[in-house]
């Protein structure tokens, strides 16, 4: 072979090493564009979550609260005056009505001074009768001087009449006639001042007899302070005096009373409403409730009273329902459970209990929106079944996680699966 042919022959060879080589580094660019475009079409899609719709609904569930009965009246007996106990027919739960009997006491003083008052009534009215006899008297007298008085005075005028002519009638009669009508006219003025003293004397007797007379009622109505009644339909629940026993009016708060008593045909079930279920306090609602002395029994009673105010310290209402008690089972201090309505005017946003997540810092639900997480802050309200009222961000409709929790953080891909 000449040198030209090896020449063109190595030319040649070159060439189809280089070919060779260029079809082995396509092939391999080709091969990890096609892995390329396989990862990217195979790329995860986040995790796969069980979601729940935000519910509008209306609250209305019971609620278990604690309750107290107490008596509807409940009035501790002490005596307005000291006396000691001469009767005593109650005792530790009798059954008494309006009117009767409770204690009587005795007190010998308040009859000697009654007396006395009375005394002095009648005492003033025997001096009003004797003053008004002798007005009656002086009287008499003034009308008999107004008569002489009358008489004496036309002898005198007749007198003064007949004296024109001369020598008729003697001037010393004439003189007699003048001095006699005069004497007369100040006797009838002397009886005139004495009967307006009779009538002053009078007048001040009878109030004096007025005076005596309201002191001897009053003395009598005293008396009648020792005579204590029942005031209302009731059972007395507690004694402390016996007969014989010296008994006065309170002495401070902590005095025991001689006695008390409670009407309990009626009782007041005295509730303190928590602040939020405030809106379930309806007049006139029917509400049931039980005792631990009855197990497995429900009672009711009638909302009636409502505080309109809460109580700064505990944030509740207190609101009295009126319980029927006829029967006399439930007595007055028994705590009671009361199964309390909670209902709200409007509907509010409810989402599934689990839906709930919390950490120290905030209380929140997972809202899952074009499959991308974000936390929602809501606040609690009351729970009905399963669901739980919330109050936040949110719109009926809206998809929160079943299961709230902070491992779906915010901005996470998630795949949604409706419950």
């Amino acid at each position: 072979m000449n040198p030209k042919q090896l020449a063109t022959g190595a030319v040649i060879g070159i060439s189809a090493v280089m070919m060779l080589s260029c079809g082995i580094d396509a092939g391999v660019a080709q091969k990890q564009g096609g892995n390329r475009r396989q990862g990217a079409s195979t790329a995860d899609p986040g995790p796969e979550v069980l979601v729940a719709r935000v519910v509008f609904r209306q609250l209305s569930q019971s609620v278990r609260l604690p309750a107290e009965l107490s008596a509807y009246q409940d009035v501790s007996i002490y005596p307005k005056l000291q006396g000691f106990v001469e009767r005593i027919p109650v005792d530790r739960g009798s059954t008494v009505k309006r009117g009767e009997l409770l204690v009587q006491l005795s007190a010998p003083e308040l009859a000697s001074r009654r007396a006395e008052a009375e005394a002095a009534a009648r005492a003033a009215a025997a001096q009003r009768l004797e003053a008004a006899s002798k007005l009656e008297s002086t009287r008499a007298q003034k009308l008999e001087a107004e008569a002489r008085l009358a008489a004496d005075e036309a002898t005198y005028q007749r007198l003064k009449s007949a004296a024109a002519t001369p020598g008729v009638v003697a001037g010393n009669d004439l003189e007699i006639a003048r001095r006699t009508a005069d004497a007369d006219r100040a006797r009838v003025q002397s009886w005139e001042e004495n009967e307006k003293a009779a009538r002053a004397q009078i007048q001040a007797l009878q109030e004096s007899e007025k005076a005596a007379a309201d002191a001897a009622h009053t003395s009598r109505d005293i008396e009648t302070y020792l005579r204590i009644t029942a005031p209302f339909d009731g059972v007395i629940t507690e004694r402390n005096v016996h007969e014989g026993s010296l008994a006065g009016p309170a002495n401070g708060p902590a005095s025991p009373p001689m006695l008390r008593i409670q009407q309990i045909s009626t009782l007041r079930l005295v509730v303190s409403v928590p602040e939020f279920e405030v809106a379930g306090i309806v007049p006139g609602n029917k509400i049931d409730f039980t005792v631990p002395a009855f197990p497995g029994e429900t009672f009711s009673g009638i909302t009636r009273r409502i505080a309109h105010a809460l109580d700064t310290r505990s944030r509740t209402m207190p609101v009295e329902l009126d319980v029927t008690n006829a029967s006399g089972r439930l007595s007055p201090g028994m705590y009671a459970e009361v199964a309390w309505p909670l209902k709200r005017p409007d509907s509010t946003l409810f989402v599934p209990l689990t839906s709930i997540a919390s950490t120290t810092e905030r209380i929140f639900v997972n809202r899952i929106r074009d499959n991308v997480v974000d936390w929602i802050d809501v606040k609690r309200g009351g729970t009905m079944a399963n669901l739980v009222e919330v109050f936040g961000d949110l719109a009926p409709g809206d998809l929160v996680a079943v299961r709230g929790t902070d491992e779906l953080r915010t901005g996470t891909r998630v795949r949604v699966k409706l419950q």
